[in-house]
């Protein structure tokens, strides 16, 4: 190490020392945030501005602690080792800034790099320390790498030898011990991963095994509970979440709150499949549990709006596009026509019925077969084969049961489907879970694997109000519909009606041509000898008197 290292290295090392004591006050403006167990904490980091975290008066039986911080979009850093974050103003020190350190240098004694192994960053971050014996002051460093200031909320929660230990089995993923949820999204499906747990073990003691074996003394006999739970529709704002967050922190909350979809035994892999619903805020967390001992624990909340709040168009902000938001108004609009007079004006109708089925059909065929992009959880529908199955037995009943009356089944279809499509037009314009009664059935024709998503959605103020509406439309429009063709001839004439008055007319009418048509079981009959006929050899012509002896 050269002279000039090691005289910044000395430099940086004395401010540190300084800083360390000032911070010793409470004074988090100079860079120390004290915390305390159970509670939340408010504050902002800044990128140039690394804190640094601690805890005191910890009490003896506490065998481990996990700290957690979120945030709404933008990443935060949480590390073992200190976060050096400083300006360079000299080419010689520019390696020794934050990031910018090689791991091998000689000085990393002195400035630290964010190891894999012992940092986490994202939105929902956080990490297990495991108290030694005697240990009654833990420190930890918080940062960001993002050029806008970011609002965080942190909490720190403490667990005793008996409890299980999240992610603490972990083979996956950088942190030793990973208490963190992992969550991807796409347009179909929103998908979470977490590490396997462990037993508890007291301070000092070496933790149990992993894979030594699989009975009722191993982490196999750990149960993960997981839940989910929906933030208020059509608010994206940064307070709602850090408010909401707190409810799925720890364990007595996230059972009071929020809803459990499954639960997964060791033996089952650490991923749950959700469907995916932009524009809606949805907190996922999971809670392993020791049956043996009674005990459990929370893993670090993780949250998403399967959406991009700093993307350019389709933005969490402007989901819709102008394009969609024309269609679906313009589709509206003749629905409500359709709702109110379709029966009357069946060409009309029966140009939305066939618009409404071609497209879908259309629809999936195109996603499906090319590269053109328009950029009930019950587990025996999870096949497909079952579903569509089903699907299509349902679609093929409701006609067959009103079969004999053509004319309320027209008048109920024109009223339900087209004020159905008022419905869709409200979604594009404000978020609604009633448009997922189509939109899931077409993400399962469109994706193969969405069949494994857990369908939960929201159902709060703005669906009972959207709702009532569908409802009143359905039953204004049916009513009116109804009343209008009371008296009247039947319009489209029943099938079976038409077929039988033609018939009595050709047995009563006798200058019907038809009426001099032959039975039908005389017409069959001279069809067979026709066709008798073609199998027969042909006679030879002549005479063919026999000669007589």
């Amino acid at each position: 190490m050269g002279f000039l290292q090691l005289l910044v290295v000395a430099v940086l090392a004395s401010e540190h020392r300084v800083a360390g004591a000032a911070e010793v006050f409470g004074n988090s403006s100079e860079g120390l945030i004290e915390f305390s167990v159970g509670k939340f904490r408010y504050f902002e980091l800044n990128r140039p501005f690394p804190e640094e975290a601690i805890l005191h008066d910890i009490s003896s039986n506490v065998t481990f602690l996990i700290f957690q911080i979120h945030s709404q979009y933008q990443n935060t850093t949480v590390s073992f080792s200190p976060i050096w974050n400083r300006t360079c103003t000299l080419d010689q020190l520019s390696n020794l800034c934050f990031g910018r350190l090689p791991i091998h240098d000689n000085v990393s004694s002195g400035l630290q790099t964010l190891l894999s192994n012992s940092s986490e960053t994202g939105t929902a971050s956080g990490l297990v320390f495991i108290l030694r014996p005697e240990q009654s002051t833990c420190t930890w460093y918080l940062g960001t790498s993002g050029i806008q200031p970011v609002q965080n909320m942190a909490i720190l929660l403490s667990y005793s030898e008996r409890d299980p230990v999240p992610g603490g089995c972990n083979l996956e993923f950088d942190l030793d011990i990973d208490p963190n949820i992992y969550l991807e999204y796409n347009f179909f499906e929103t998908t979470i991963k977490f590490a396997p747990a462990n037993l508890g073990y007291a301070r000092g003691v070496d933790p149990p095994p992993c894979d030594a074996g699989t009975d009722q003394d191993s982490r196999w006999r750990l149960q993960y509970d997981v839940y989910q739970y929906f933030l208020p529709e059509n608010d994206l704002t940064e307070e709602m979440l850090l408010k909401h967050l707190q409810r799925m922190v720890s364990v007595p909350q996230v059972k009071a709150s929020a809803l459990k979809v499954v639960t997964l035994t060791a033996n089952d892999k650490t991923s749950v499949s959700f469907s995916s619903l932009p524009g809606q805020g949805v907190i996922y967390n999971v809670i392993v549990w020791d049956p043996f001992l009674n005990t459990s624990a929370a893993y670090i909340p993780a949250h998403t709006y399967a959406c991009s709040f700093e993307a350019g168009e389709g933005s969490c902000a402007s989901l819709g596009r102008v394009s969609s938001k024309v269609f679906f108004t313009l589709f509206a609009l003749l629905g409500f026509f359709i709702c109110f007079f379709g029966h009357r004006f069946w060409k009309t109708e029966l140009f939305f019925i066939g618009f409404i089925i071609m497209g879908f059909f259309f629809y999936i065929l195109i996603t499906r077969l090319t590269p053109i992009k328009y950029d009930g959880n019950l587990k025996i529908f999870h096949d497909d084969g079952v579903f569509w199955v089903t699907f299509s037995c349902i679609a093929i009943l409701i006609p067959v049961v009103f079969m004999g009356c053509l004319r309320i089944l027209n008048i109920l279809t024109c009223g339900v489907i087209g004020s159905y499509s008022v419905v869709l037009a409200i979604d594009s314009y404000w978020s609604t879970s009633l448009s997922y009664i189509t939109l899931n059935v077409l993400k399962r024709a469109l994706n193969k694997d969405f069949h494994r998503a857990f369908t939960n959605v929201p159902f709060q103020t703005n669906d009972f109000i959207i709702l009532a509406v569908w409802g009143m439309l359905a039953v204004s429009g049916i009513t009116l519909q109804i009343r209008r063709e009371r008296g009247r001839p039947f319009f489209p004439p029943h099938p079976y009606k038409l077929w039988k008055q033609e018939r009595e007319r050709r047995v009563t009418n006798i200058l019907d041509p038809s009426y001099h048509i032959p039975p039908l079981r005389e017409r069959l009959y001279g069809r067979l000898t026709q066709i008798k006929g073609l199998f027969q050899k042909e006679q030879p012509a002549g005479e063919r008197t026999p000669l007589l002896l």
